[in-house]
């Protein structure tokens, strides 16, 4: 968050450093900054969503149930207060299909990073959690790299993974993942209907987007997704999904 606001109010960021560096240049001066610190970051946050030169807001979720992995993204970009496209893409295949994932964050960032992952692949096949470190790292110490902004997840049959530049590779308790500003919304929504009778990981996918898009005005319905099978993304668009 704090490299969003550098961008977005790098003065707020100045003036916070110079509010907290007071006490230890001037002992005698009494500063108001426990009072000055969360007005600071609540300004910061709501000029990062209304900055016009940055793009922020997704929603992504990741379900995996009986076998199956579907992760699913909405598909608009948005800039300060306007809807810039609606029809983005932000799924991802690695490997002929054998690696799925997603992003919240900037394209091109995104873009490089899905490239860096699946050269760690090549030199670890098989290897999803390996490769995520591996890429972790580089992301975290690379002075080029940890410019990039972004989020991920990635999946295969067997694990699936949030890796962040911060040098986090996080896997999930419940095999429910959700990132961007409608992933707790959908995070939520998939862990209450995850246990459900009859509905597959595809309905709890399908149903937890749409109470995130209801929700986040980031994010609308025009989801797209992948699958482990690559074959579920047939059933995508069947209508009936109610628990039998």
């Amino acid at each position: 968050m704090f490299s969003r606001l550098s961008r977005a109010s790098p003065r707020l960021l100045q003036r916070i450093a110079a509010e907290a560096a007071l006490p230890w240049k001037y002992p005698n001066v009494t500063t108001p900054t426990y009072n000055f610190l969360p007005w600071a970051l609540t300004q910061g946050v709501r000029e990062m969503h209304t900055d016009p030169r940055q793009m922020y807001g997704t929603t992504v979720l990741c379900v995996r149930k009986d076998k199956q992995v579907v992760i699913v993204a909405d598909g608009q970009v948005t800039r300060g207060s306007e809807i810039v496209k609606p029809n983005v893409k932000k799924c991802r295949t690695v490997q002929d299909g054998a690696v799925i994932g997603a992003f919240a964050g900037a394209t091109a960032d995104a873009f490089t990073l899905f490239d860096r992952l699946e050269a760690k692949l090549e030199e670890h096949p098989g290897q999803l959690t390996r490769a995520a470190v591996e890429l972790a790292k580089n992301w975290r110490n690379d002075k080029y790299l940890r410019k990039l902004d972004a989020v991920m997840i990635v999946a295969d049959e067997e694990v699936a993974l949030t890796i962040t530049g911060g040098g986090d590779v996080l896997e999930p308790h419940d095999d429910i993942i959700g990132i961007g500003s409608g992933g707790p919304y959908a995070l939520a929504a998939a862990r209450a209907l995850i246990d459900v009778p009859g509905l597959s990981a595809l309905d709890v996918a399908k149903k937890a987007m749409k109470v995130a898009a209801d929700i986040c005005i980031y994010t609308n319905h025009n989801f797209t997704l992948e699958t482990i099978p690559a074959d579920l993304k047939k059933e995508w668009d069947a209508k009936d999904i109610t628990p039998k």
